[in-house]
Order: structure tokens, then C-alpha cells, then sequence
């Protein structure tokens, strides 16, 4: 135990050192690509994790040092937030553990370690990168995810504004295609924006939707009879035949409702 002993200090007093020549050496790997800056920051990466390695060391029990798994879930956001895949950091595990493993058998033999002791040490190692590269991994998904979420929302909002184009009158255009989840951002955040704007006399346009699924046909009929309860005369245009025929295959009921082929002639009968 005295020479692990005398490794962790070594590698608590030489972090950094190490820290640099073992990046410089991964550079060196075939296929591996990396910006300097990003080699920069592998540096300060590494040397706490050498020194989270040397801490560890002091232990036979297979305990996380305290700090490593926020210190890799930090790793996680920061890599997320700079717009990188997991691709990127899944791919440079492998130079990065063959070359701490050169570097640890190396140091190993310098302080005459027993097999049994270099043993301890290198299981000890792929121990905490493991959990390192999970945790790492389990945030950069997350927040991924969140921005992913986060720029869905920003389409949608794009997707479906309303556009008032004159006196408490406002269209609201329907382009692409409608699923579930546009539907529902419709129902429960357009609706809200209509009644804001203290709209009387609604025209949903349908001129520009490639298709519908069933589900959107019976959210936007939802959608009308909100606004019907609020008030407000909806109207709708566009509607192609071939999108008719589908919706009342579908067993919707438009009947109720007035339609006009363009935009334009729902206004011209709305001022009449």
C-alpha cells in the first residue's frame, strides 16, 4: 500500500504535467482531430481528473472521490452548450485510456509497484473514467435535449403566428404540415395570444398545409370551439378537396362552419 501511496501523491503533485504531455500525446492518435482551444481545455479536464485518480487511490474501496461526478456533469453541460455532439466525446475515450494506461504502467514501474498493486491501480482507473464518460454523457443529453426542446418551441411560435390585418380582424395561416404537437402548441398557446389581441373575427387558412393527421383535424376542431365559447367568429379558407375528403373520412364534422375558398373572400364577406 505504500507505494500506491507514493503514486497518488506523484499524481496529485504532477497533475498538471502529466495533464499535458498525456493530451499532447492523444493528439498524436490517428484520425483524432481536435481545435486548440479544445486541447486547452482537455488540459484543465485531465488535471482534475488525475488528481480526482490520486485522491482515490487512498482507498481500497472502490469510492467515487467527492466532486468527480458533479465535476463530470459540469463537463457534460459545457460540452452541450457549445453545440458539440456525443459523437465527439464518445470517440475520444478510447486513445484517451489506452494512453493513461501507458502513462500509469510507466509511473507504476517507476515506484516499484507489485503487479498486484499496478492491478488495483489501473481497475481503480477505468472505475472512474467509466463513471466519468456516464455521467458526462446521462447531462450532455439532457441538456441537449433541452435545447432541442427549447428551438422546437421557437419553430412552432415561427410556424403559427397570427397576423392581424385590420381592425379586431386577424389570419391566422396554417403552412406545412400539422401534427399532434403543433396542434396542441396551437390549443394551448395561440389561442391565448387571439384573445389578447382582442380578436372578433378569425380566418384560418389552410392554403399552405401539405397534410393532417387525424388527431391535428380533431385539436384544431377543438381549437374553433374554444374560441366560439371566447366570442370570437372563426372562419376557415384554403381548405383543398382532397384535405376535405380526409377529414370527413376521418369523421370530423365541419359543417358548422363557414368556409371560403381564399383569404380574400373571407374578408370581402366579413366587410359586406
Amino acid at each position: 500500500m505504500k507505494g500506491i501511496i507514493g503514486v497518488a501523491r506523484y499524481l496529485n503533485d504532477n497533475a498538471e504535467m502529466l495533464a499535458n504531455e498525456i493530451v499532447q500525446k492523444i493528439s498524436q492518435s490517428p484520425n483524432f482531430e481536435a481545435l486548440k482551444e479544445e486541447l486547452e481545455q482537455a488540459i484543465i479536464v485531465y488535471t482534475e481528473f488525475i488528481r480526482f485518480l490520486g485522491k482515490s487511490l487512498h482507498s481500497s474501496e472502490n469510492n467515487v472521490p467527492e466532486g468527480l461526478v458533479e465535476w463530470s456533469k459540469t463537463n457534460g453541460k459545457r460540452t452541450a452548450s457549445q453545440g458539440e455532439r456525443v459523437s465527439i466525446i464518445i470517440t475520444r475515450y478510447p486513445p484517451t485510456r489506452l494512453v493513461f494506461i501507458d502513462y500509469l504502467t510507466k509511473i507504476s514501474i517507476e515506484h516499484g509497484l507489485s503487479s498486484e498493486e499496478f492491478v488495483f491501480i489501473n481497475k481503480r482507473f477505468n472505475y472512474l473514467l467509466d463513471i466519468s464518460i456516464n455521467e458526462t454523457i446521462v447531462v450532455f443529453e439532457q441538456v441537449k435535449d433541452k435545447i432541442i426542446q427549447k428551438a422546437q418551441q421557437e419553430v412552432l411560435k415561427l410556424s403559427v403566428p397570427v397576423v392581424p390585418i385590420q381592425d379586431k380582424t386577424a389570419v391566422l395561416p396554417l403552412i406545412g404540415s400539422i401534427d399532434s404537437e403543433r396542434a396542441e402548441y396551437i390549443l394551448e398557446n395561440v389561442i391565448l395570444k387571439i384573445i389578447e389581441m382582442k380578436v372578433e373575427y378569425l380566418i384560418v387558412d389552410f392554403s399552405g398545409i401539405l397534410n393532417i393527421d387525424s388527431i391535428a383535424e380533431r385539436y384544431l376542431f377543438d381549437i374553433y370551439s374554444v374560441l366560439r365559447l371566447q366570442g370570437i367568429e372563426v372562419v376557415m379558407t384554403g381548405i383543398r378537396p382532397e384535405l376535405a375528403q380526409t377529414v370527413v373520412r376521418n369523421g370530423i364534422d365541419f359543417s358548422s362552419i363557414k368556409t371560403y375558398a381564399t383569404v380574400k373572400q373571407a374578408i370581402a364577406t366579413q366587410e359586406s
